[in-house]
C-alpha cells in the first residue's frame, strides 16, 4: 500500500510591494512522503514570490517531469513554469521550450552551487535562476508546521516571512 501524502492547510498573506501584489491566499499543499519539509518551505516560497489568481501548485514532486508551480492560461499554455531545487539541464530545456517565463529556486548550498556550475543555459532568454541561501532556507523549515499562517512582504528582492512567534529575512541571488 502506498503512503498517502501529507496535506497541509496554509494561510499566507503577501505584501509584494516590487509588484504591487496585495494579497491573502488559503492553499492546500500537499507533500508528498519523498519531500523533505525544507522543499514544502521553498515551494511555499516560491508561490509566495510570483503569487497570481492563476498560479498553481503543479505535479512536479510526484513527476519529475513536471513543473513544481505553474500558470496555465484559458488555452492550456503555461505562461510560468517554476521548479524547485536542481533539475537537471534536461528538464530545464523541456520548461524553456514550453513555458513563457521559467523560474528555478534553487537552493542546498554547496550542490547547489556546483549544479549551477555545470550548466549551459546562457542562451535562454526567458530563463530565471535563484539560488537561496542554505542558512535561509532552514530558517525557513524551522517554521514549518500543521496549519501554518505566515506573512510574506517583499520589498527590493529581499523578502521578510514572519508567523506568530518569529520572523526571518531572506535575500534570494539572482543568478541569472
Amino acid at each position: 500500500m502506498a503512503i498517502k501524502p501529507r496535506i497541509f492547510k496554509v494561510n499566507i498573506q503577501i505584501a509584494d510591494m516590487d509588484r504591487h501584489y496585495y494579497a491573502d491566499h488559503l492553499l492546500t499543499v500537499a507533500q508528498h512522503p519523498s519531500e523533505t519539509d525544507e522543499r514544502t518551505m521553498v515551494r511555499l516560497l516560491a508561490f509566495a514570490l510570483n503569487a497570481n489568481d492563476a498560479l498553481s501548485f503543479a505535479e512536479g514532486i510526484s513527476d519529475s517531469s513536471q513543473a513544481d508551480l505553474w500558470e496555465m492560461n484559458h488555452n492550456e499554455q503555461i505562461g510560468l513554469w517554476i521548479s524547485v531545487g536542481l533539475p537537471d539541464e534536461k528538464l530545464i530545456r523541456k520548461a524553456v521550450s514550453r513555458a513563457r517565463k521559467v523560474i528555478v529556486y534553487a537552493y542546498g548550498g554547496r550542490p547547489a552551487d556546483i549544479w549551477w556550475s555545470k550548466l549551459k543555459l546562457d542562451k535562454y532568454q526567458n530563463l530565471q535562476v535563484i539560488n537561496l541561501a542554505q542558512q535561509d532556507t532552514q530558517n525557513l523549515t524551522e517554521m514549518f508546521s500543521r496549519g501554518m499562517k505566515m506573512n510574506f512582504t517583499i520589498q527590493e528582492g529581499d523578502v521578510m516571512v514572519a508567523n506568530d512567534s518569529t520572523s526571518i529575512n531572506l535575500t534570494p541571488q539572482i543568478l541569472k
